[in-house]
């Protein structure tokens, strides 16, 4: 199957969504396109479904659209039923190709409908009510449903996550990466991306640029093409204000006017290269240190029981300096209870909690954004923080996406994710040395969160925070803090790992590296204990004792392989800066500027492909490093479980 688009051009009351644009899909390829809001993606999928007609052009002798084959395109569309008195079985077996009720193909699509029904969150007996008793968003999902049960060669999904939650989320993606036909999708969820995309399509300015990979390869790509891009300008200024220079020398003199016309003449020849675009959405790239770095140990609780009326959950932990944790669970599971208790805005019920020395707490929840102001951002930004000057503040401001007619906004005419960026910006600008953050990204387009990611990436402090947004959890999250059945289960690996190890414990796999955060935070206290001093603490039994001893060799191996990983890292990381400082790298920015067929591609890209050896080696090495250190502290795991 194959699907194209080519030169083509949809308006609007005479102003242009797509420019002369070219997209083209193939097989069962599932596709992303993303771009800036407004940019036109919504716009394509209805292009492609046949709601809206490209623009007529007398130059074009074809249609502008073409398949391999007559192709069947299913969209998602706002009024999804014709009558809502219908009941859920009704609707859905009225749509049912296969009308013959013994038929082998119409028992395939009943098991199918029941697998995705359930698979939606919904009881069967809910297939006997009437989709007028069904919430808005519930009808989305029957929607979504009866689409899926179509089997269109090209599927078409506009924000399907909406409506979901994460487990029903979780279950849609493994459904679309395993359906048998070619899936067109946007979405602001990139976790959802990078679980089901295979390439991405980016629209700006009307145009379409295709990516291989899912979101995060795009983004990866992306930005290397804009680094080769701004290195070539560069070159190329560099060219011709040498030339300028020559000409400039020798136009006057009678002996070289004719060299002197001649590098003008190759001036003007010159096929110049586009002046690369600034980067709307600026990344933080140093590091965000705190103003004081404070103690070692930031926030201890032994037996802490948190709730309001009732106690929700008991847990003992221990958060150390430098550690940024993302805390998940289902909704009523305590999670933003236990913030609101860190922070020292409610109390627990039970137990005990110390904070440490010199511990300064920056909290945020989305009750810190109702903020009412008559001043500007830039006058209010200005007076929480006096001492900046004012070409400061502008920068700062900047640097979170309040730009010149963005600075002059009043605070009180802010959207809520507006406020809540304004507010997160003092947070970060101010530098306490630990952040309590309650959903910080909220109501956020993706640049802004791709932002704050960076800033949150750069900050040295501690982090303890609550997102529902998988990928920011992924990006910021270095352990995960999960309250499951009253219970907190703390998980030393990044949130990737975790679900990883979450998938194999449904197939059966038992999950060792998830301990209780009490168990955790008792190994934590052995560990912080000098050698030379335990014997004398009447805490450490001879069970304790015993336990140490047995676990000392997996400590041994862990620690060994730990430093090897990166040793490996760090040769891998320096032959990466030598490859990207030398020439040889410079050169694909030839080769990516270039028409094809022009014999220097060849050469180039063998030039490329041997300079990368070194460190395509260097990378092999370290995963096999990081592997290994992985293995010794599962196993050390392992033992730690069998013995307690």
């Amino acid at each position: 199957m194959r699907f194209q688009i080519h030169d083509g051009t949809v308006s609007f009351g005479g102003n242009r969504v797509l420019s002369h644009l070219n997209f083209e899909i193939k097989g069962k390829e599932k596709v992303a396109v993303v771009g800036a809001n407004g940019a036109g993606k919504t716009t394509l999928l209805r292009l492609i479904a046949g709601e809206v007609e490209l623009d007529r052009d007398d130059r074009r002798r074809d249609l502008g659209m073409e398949a391999s084959r007559k192709l069947t395109i299913g969209i998602l569309k706002q009024q999804a039923f014709a009558d809502n008195s219908r009941t859920v079985e009704e609707e859905i077996l009225f749509h049912c190709p296969h009308k013959d009720v013994s038929s082998r193909e119409r028992f395939d699509y009943e098991r199918e409908y029941d697998v995705l029904f359930t698979g939606f969150g919904f009881l069967k007996e809910d297939k006997k009510r009437r989709l007028f008793e069904f919430s808005g968003g519930e009808q989305t999902r029957i929607a979504l449903i009866r689409l899926l049960l179509e089997k269109p060669d090209l599927l078409l999904l506009d924000e399907p996550t909406n409506h979901l939650d994460l487990e029903k989320t979780q279950w849609l993606e493994e459904y679309l990466r395993e359906y048998p036909h070619a899936v067109i999708m946007v979405s602001h969820d990139r976790f959802f991306l990078d679980q089901v995309a295979e390439s991405v399509w980016e629209l700006e300015d009307g145009k379409a640029v295709k990516y291989p990979g899912n979101y995060t390869a795009y983004r990866q790509e992306k930005k290397k093409r804009m680094a080769l891009w701004k290195k070539e300008w560069e070159r190329q200024q560099k060219e011709i204000q040498r030339l300028e220079d020559v000409v400039k020398r020798f136009k006057h003199k009678p002996t070289k006017a004719s060299f002197a016309q001649a590098k003008k003449k190759q001036i003007e020849r010159m096929a110049l290269v586009q002046t690369p675009k600034r980067e709307k959405f600026p990344l933080f790239t140093g590091e965000l240190h705190p103003v004081n770095p404070g103690g070692k140990l930031v926030f201890e609780a032994e037996h802490l029981e948190i709730g309001y009326d009732q106690t929700i959950l008991e847990l003992s932990l221990r958060i150390r300096r430098g550690q940024k944790i993302g805390l998940i669970g289902r909704n009523g599971a305590g999670k933003s209870t236990f913030l609101k208790t860190v922070a020292g805005l409610l109390p627990g019920r039970k137990g005990e909690t110390r904070l440490g020395r010199h511990v300064s707490i920056g909290y945020f929840d989305q009750h810190s954004a109702e903020i009412q102001s008559d001043k500007s951002v830039l006058e209010h930004f200005h007076s929480c923080f006096p001492s900046l000057t004012d070409k400061e503040v502008r920068s700062v401001l900047g640097a979170y996406h309040f730009g010149g007619k963005e600075a002059a906004k009043r605070v009180s005419d802010l959207s809520g994710g507006e406020k809540a960026r304004l507010v997160l910006a003092e947070l970060l600008q101010s530098r306490p040395n630990f952040l309590v953050l309650d959903e910080p990204t909220n109501h956020m387009d993706i640049p802004v969160k791709e932002t704050l990611e960076s800033a949150f990436q750069a900050y040295t402090g501690t982090i303890l925070f609550v997102s529902h947004d998988r990928y920011f959890i992924r990006q910021v999250a270095e352990s995960i803090l999960c309250f499951q059945e009253g219970k907190a289960y703390y998980y030393p690996f990044g949130y990737e790992h975790y679900l990883e190890r979450m998938k194999k414990r449904r197939q059966g796999i038992r999950l060792s590296a998830q301990v209780l955060a009490e168990d955790q935070a008792l190994v934590d206290s052995l560990r912080a204990v000098p050698r030379a001093e335990r014997h004398y603490l009447g805490e450490i039994s001879s069970e304790e004792a015993y336990e140490e001893w047995r676990l000392a060799p997996g400590v041994k191996k862990m620690e060994k392989a730990a430093r090897e990983y990166e040793v490996k890292w760090l040769q891998a990381e320096q032959l990466r800066r030598r490859w990207e400082e030398s020439e040889v790298f410079w050169e694909e920015s030839e080769i990516f500027w270039k028409q094809e067929g022009e014999p220097e591609i060849c050469q180039g890209q063998k030039a490329l492909r041997e300079s990368q050896t070194a460190y395509e080696m260097g990378k092999i090495e370290a995963a096999e490093a990081w592997k290994k250190w992985h293995e010794s502290c599962l196993e050390w795991f392992e033992l730690w479980e069998e013995l307690n």
